[in-house]
């Protein structure tokens, strides 16, 4: 399965094939549709106008869960589109926390335990007895630097046939990450962080973007 998402996030249509078909589970030919991974929430997206009810990926494909009656054989031609404003929304509060995360592995080594992107927010989790929020200032002060420099954010694969990717900045940092990235820092943009204690040992940074 070609995943155009990672070639071209920004496409918002895409004319493919029926692959495959099991009942109301759909496999096509290529995609521009992201499912749910590494905390990342999948695009609400639809085909032919139907809407995908859930995604799964299993090993290289990703399977999308139609209407039961949705009348797909293989071979047939759709026209699959994406809920293109909550994309975007999800590309730059990834990166914005990608940028969160790695600002506070270099400088405060917190152990990330958990993190999840949403269509309103990013969070992260690190085990820490530390009120985290002391560490807002130089977090947004190193952060900030980095989205006015307007950074060009490079991807890639770093094995073809497992589909492992990678995000890189040049100076800053190189990390393995399989979601959807816009094309520069300027276009994450500035965030505000909000500090949050869900559980004994853990400290939250939640992400807004402003």
């Amino acid at each position: 399965m070609q995943k155009i998402f990672w070639e071209n996030p920004y496409q918002q249509h895409l004319e493919t094939v029926v692959a495959s078909v099991s009942g109301s589970q759909v496999i096509f030919a290529e995609t521009i549709a992201y499912s749910f991974s590494g905390g990342q929430e999948g695009d609400k997206a639809t085909i032919n106008g139907m809407p995908i009810f859930d995604s799964k990926m299993e090993n290289n494909l990703i399977i999308y869960t139609l209407p039961d009656d949705h009348g797909l054989s293989i071979g047939d031609q759709v026209l699959m589109e994406i809920d293109w404003p909550r994309r975007l929304k999800l590309m730059r509060l990834h990166f914005a926390a990608e940028l969160v995360l790695e600002i506070v592995t270099q400088h405060f080594k917190f152990e990330k335990v958990g993190a999840h992107i949403a269509e309103s927010k990013a969070r992260i989790d690190f085990i820490s007895d530390t009120n985290i929020s002391a560490y807002f200032d130089t977090i947004l002060e190193k952060y900030n630097a980095i989205i006015s420099a307007d950074l060009p954010i490079q991807t890639g694969f770093t094995d073809v046939a497992t589909q492992r990717r990678f995000w890189k900045i040049d100076g800053f940092a190189e990390v393995p990450c399989g979601g959807t990235h816009v094309k520069s820092t300027g276009e994450v943009g500035f965030v505000k962080l909000k500090r949050s204690h869900p559980g004994k040992s853990i400290e939250r940074i939640e992400i807004y973007l402003i």
